[in-house]
């Protein structure tokens, strides 16, 4: 009887489990659509908000920092923390700020956060400027393309591309 009990518990523990959402496998792949460092910081530390509000990256401050999708992103001050926390899709890099000229090409390399541009109010990181210059030749073409192949590697890790 005691064993029937154990299985039960064990039944309900992994529906518990499974319906919150908490699986290992998902919570890992999740961290993998996004590029971080080993403190899980976004764009190196950059703030988001501000190639939207003042046109430059600017460096954030880690007094100011909101979580999305896994990532820790810094600010340059408490209102661009609080228009980030209003509508983080809005301000956080296009694929999960990966190179945006990599995931054309079906890769995840790391970015400069000063080889950027917006691009129908979307931010969009590179590799650098020299990587950044190729990419602005073709980009309406490149952004199509890296939107098509990102549902398909957003959860791979770059190690496997």
């Amino acid at each position: 009887m005691p064993s029937k009990l154990i299985t039960i518990f064990a039944v309900v523990i992994a529906f518990t489990v499974t319906s919150c959402g908490l699986i290992p496998s998902q919570a890992k792949s999740s961290i993998d659509a996004v590029n971080v460092d080993e403190t899980r910081t976004a764009i190196k530390g950059y703030d988001p908000v501000a190639y939207f509000t003042e046109s430059k990256p600017v460096q954030g401050d880690k007094q100011f920092s909101a979580e999305h999708n896994g990532a820790v992103y810094y600010f340059a001050s408490a209102k661009h923390q609080s228009l980030f926390k209003g509508n983080p899709d809005k301000y956080a890099p296009q694929y999960g700020g990966y190179c945006a000229f990599g995931v054309s090409k079906e890769k995840k390399f790391d970015t400069d956060p000063t080889a950027w541009a917006i691009v129908d109010d979307k931010l969009y990181l590179n590799l650098n400027a020299k990587v950044q210059s190729r990419w602005v030749l073709n980009k309406e073409e490149l952004i199509s393309d890296a939107n098509d192949i990102w549902t398909d590697i957003e959860n791979t890790p770059a190690s496997e591309l």
